[in-house]
């Protein structure tokens, strides 16, 4: 649930307690400038004659390296398919050993429903299943048999604030009423919540977890952060495109005309979108990924990155309805909508009796929907059903529609019912469009009306008009009388039942819930997966001997270090599934002066931090003052320790200002103001944080960023005539600091000279005299780019090796909870004897045979 944070980018001024406007949100406003409009409803106006959509088109894929396929090319929608297709891994009956799974959801109720299916069918299969979530769904997640854990969040809070803000981008009526602050604060919230959900022991219980694979939603966002910093699998899904593809728009995205190559300006507008989101969240993303010990995201890889490292997708949608679009790659799947087991049900008297009083109603309903004004809403629902001589069956969702306490015969309210149970009862559906919903209408056969609100809703309305089984869907801030009966009209048709009666025929085929968790094993990396002495548990550990390399799971290092096999200290976490974000340069112009500006914008901030931070820090102590001596009893203010905490937490010195915290006043002794000697003291240490930042700034971006942005910008130049680039691998350390730049000299400088001679004769052979000319100045291009990128290679990879290296030395706080929490893992199972007892002669077996160089039985 994106909101926004730039006050630069929204044009609006920021106060003293804002930091200043980051580079990355500085340049949005002009880059953006004639490419976007946030309409009133949050979607997104896109302008295909924009230098920015322009910018964006040039990295669009070669439509050429894929299947051909003339439609999408020409059409704006997705289209509509009679019969699935069958993915690929569908007939794979294997399964891998027990992992420990978490799934993070951010979203409704109907969101988090199809992983509560999933989570089940997991565990089912021998895995440790937790679902993070929302604390409000504690209770239905436990009762489902799975592990919870709370992120925090208010989903109805959500809820509301998507309604006034449907494209994830906030709208300037709600950055009027001040709620975009909120947001932020509960998205880093949420943020933080995923990543404890990923090595915490269980809240209920206290049995320790730590994830070997991480499922999420998209908008739960802390996903691919979370599997960096603990290096495992990460598998997305959703119910929402999420993917670039030409062969329909993003669905948060308005075309503000049409172009002669549609499918480009399809593919493009997923990027926009993204970019838009990330203006949102970047800082916020960057921040948190600070306090777990990662590097920041750079503005050109912070909104496709999911794309850009190719994390394994599956779209949790009928390809009944839609198919899979013929440029989505092997690792991004359509499996089916995920349904739940059909609760056991059994109907109140006074709904059994309204069914049985006349025809079957039709259900009208909005679910987690938080509607502004819910008795307005109700009575025009009331006169629409009464004009046309229907019944209905109302559900009063999240809004409390119907709560005034009027009846009408013709009408029945419905606190909770099953959709499952109900719409087998019921003529045709009326609701907001939620995936969860629109899946159940189908399945049932059930003529559908959407009442869009926001995000995927207006999607899903348009696939249900595309298959006949609804009419167009209607917003609801256009909703009226008249043309909600015009689309009870269209539902009640014969043809219209007909169609959802055949939509409901193929979706019988389907089995959704079980192609994704196929999807989910066919994309896991097994070979670096899973332990050496014990192949159904995944490994956490490595252990090298004589140049080897072995894979141990926790219990099976636990097993061998107290039977003195092998020494604790021997052990290094084990990485299955390395995730490394790179900043990719297009050329040395852009990608020097970025460095230079983002170097700059640092040293700015750095520098008013020297006056900023002990302004802050005192207008902090102030407020904490002012309040202890409005109370002589009691806790100072939450909002107050969290504006200190969330001082501490921004300044990378660690500003000592838990003195103010911890002076919080007891019922015995009331409150003892803050002493004004530390004020003093906090006031200077927080100035100097600033300097501190000052010369951090400097020395890196001079001494590591603007060279390595040269080298690799200068490298990058021929891929924008369409060559390829050489990979010289990544610098992660010193050591491979010192082989990258190696590399860059030797053979860089080899395909430079090499490049003057050959790029004229190819040249030459494709397009005779001119192609020759044209292939001189490519060589002339290549041979200089390639040996500027060598000259100031030799230092710069070298300088960003010893970076990289001295900052995983300081910044070790994350990797040595990592172990420390697999180490509890495997200790606390060790405890729980005869089926740890049962597996030591395999470990101690494999493992001597290991040693002693003998084949694996």
């Amino acid at each position: 649930m994106a909101t926004s944070s730039s006050a630069s980018f929204l044009g609006s001024d920021f106060d003293i307690d804002e930091p200043p406007p980051s580079y990355e949100s500085s340049i949005g406003a002009d880059f953006f400038q004639g490419t976007t409009r946030i309409t009133d409803d949050g979607r997104v106006d896109v302008d295909p004659e924009s230098r920015f959509f322009k910018t964006l088109s040039k990295f669009v894929p070669d439509l050429k390296a894929q299947s051909q396929d003339p439609k999408p090319e020409s059409s704006a929608h997705p289209t509509v398919h009679a019969s699935p297709s069958v993915p690929k891994y569908a007939e794979r009956k294997s399964r891998p050993g027990q992992l420990n799974i978490v799934i993070q959801v951010v979203g409704s109720r109907g969101d988090i429903q199809p992983f509560v299916a999933l989570g089940c069918e997991l565990q089912k299969d021998g895995h440790r299943v937790r679902l993070a979530t929302h604390n409000t769904f504690q209770k239905w997640v436990l009762d489902s048999g799975l592990e919870f854990y709370p992120i925090g969040g208010d989903p109805s809070e959500l809820m509301a604030y998507m309604v006034k803000n449907p494209g994830l981008i906030p709208s300037m009526a709600s950055l009027r009423a001040g709620e975009i602050q909120k947001k932020r604060k509960m998205v880093a919230q949420m943020l933080d919540g995923c990543w404890q959900s990923c090595l915490a022991p269980d809240p209920q219980t206290g049995t320790p977890f730590v994830a070997n694979a991480i499922i999420a939603n998209p908008p739960s966002f802390a996903h691919i952060h979370c599997a960096q910093a603990l290096g495992v699998p990460l598998h997305l899904m959703f119910t929402m495109p999420w993917s670039s593809t030409r062969a329909f728009p993003h669905p948060l995205a308005n075309m503000k005309r049409k172009t002669d190559n549609q499918g480009t300006a399809n593919f493009v507008s997923f990027s926009i979108v993204e970019w838009m989101t990330w203006q949102g969240l970047g800082d916020i993303i960057n921040d948190w990924r600070n306090s777990i010990d990662l590097e920041p995201v750079p503005l050109t890889e912070g909104p496709n990155l999911a794309e850009t490292l190719k994390i394994p997708f599956t779209y949790c949608w009928s390809p009944s309805l839609i198919s899979k679009p013929f440029d989505w790659p092997e690792y991004i799947d359509v499996c089916g909508f995920i349904f739940r087991e059909p609760p056991q049900y059994t109907p109140p008297k006074e709904l059994r009796d309204f069914l049985e009083k006349g025809p079957p109603p039709i259900y009208i309903g909005f679910g987690s929907i938080v509607i502004d004004n819910p008795d307005e809403a109700t009575q025009l629902l009331i006169d629409t059903t009464k004009a046309m001589g229907v019944r209905a069956l109302i559900s009063r969702g999240w809004s409390g529609l119907g709560n005034t306490g009027y009846t009408h015969d013709h009408i029945m309210y419905l606190d909770d019912c099953p959709h499952e149970w109900l719409f087998q009862h019921v003529s045709a559906v009326v609701h907001h469009g939620g995936a969860g919903t629109t899946a159940c209408g189908l399945r049932y056969g059930c003529p559908t009306t959407i009442i869009p609100f926001f995000g995927d809703q207006p999607f899903w309305g348009d696939m249900v008009a595309a298959t006949g089984v609804g009419p167009k869907p209607i917003p609801y801030e256009s909703l009226t009388r008249s043309n909600l009966a015009e689309a009870l009209k269209f539902c009640l048709r014969e043809e219209v039942a007909t169609a959802a009666r055949c939509i409901a025929m193929n979706m019988s085929r389907e089995d959704g819930l079980q192609q994704a968790v196929n999807s989910f094993y066919a994309n896991l990396p097994v070979n670096n997966l899973f332990c050496d002495l014990l192949n159904d548990r995944p490994a956490v550990w490595e252990y090298r001997r004589k140049g080897r390399r072995y894979k141990f799971s926790g219990v099976a290092a636990e097993l061998l270090v107290r039977h003195a096999q092998i020494d604790r200290r021997a052990l290094k976490l084990h990485v299955p599934n390395e995730i490394i974000i790179e900043n990719r340069r297009w050329d040395p112009v852009t990608g020097t002066l970025s460095a230079a500006i983002s170097t700059f914008s640092g040293m700015a901030q750095s520098s008013a931090g020297i006056f900023v931070n002990p302004i802050r820090i005192q207008r902090a102590r102030s407020n904490l003052e002012l309040q202890s001596k409005k109370e002589d009893f009691g806790v100072p203010k939450p909002e107050l320790l969290e504006d200190l905490k969330d001082f501490k937490d921004a300044n990378a010195s660690g500003t000592d200002v838990t003195s103010l915290e911890s002076r919080q006043p007891g019922p015995s002794h009331g409150t003892k103001p803050p002493e004004r000697g530390n004020a003093a003291g906090s006031m200077a240490i927080a100035s100097a944080s600033g300097v501190g930042g000052f010369f951090k700034h400097y020395t890196k971006g001079f001494f590591v960023d603007i060279p390595v942005a040269f080298a690799e910008g200068s490298r990058a130049v021929p891929r924008l005539y369409g060559d390829e680039v050489a990979d010289y691998g990544t610098v992660k350390d010193w050591k491979s600091g010192l082989v990258v730049s190696g590399k860059n000299l030797t053979l860089g400088l080899g395909e430079g000279m090499a490049d003057l001679v050959v790029k004229p004769y190819e040249g030459g052979k494709q397009n005779g005299v001119a192609g020759g000319l044209a292939g001189v100045g490519k060589g002339l291009l290549s041979f200089a780019t390639k040996t500027s990128s060598a000259a100031v290679g030799i230092a710069a990879y070298p300088a960003l090796g010893i970076y990289k290296s001295i900052r995983s030395t300081v910044r070790s706080r994350t990797r040595n909870t990592i172990t420390e929490r697999r180490f509890e893992e495997a200790g606390f199972f060790a405890m729980k004897g005869d089926s740890f007892d049962a597996i030591a002669g395999k470990v101690f077996d494999t493992f001597q045979a290991l040693m002693s160089g003998e084949q694996r039985a």
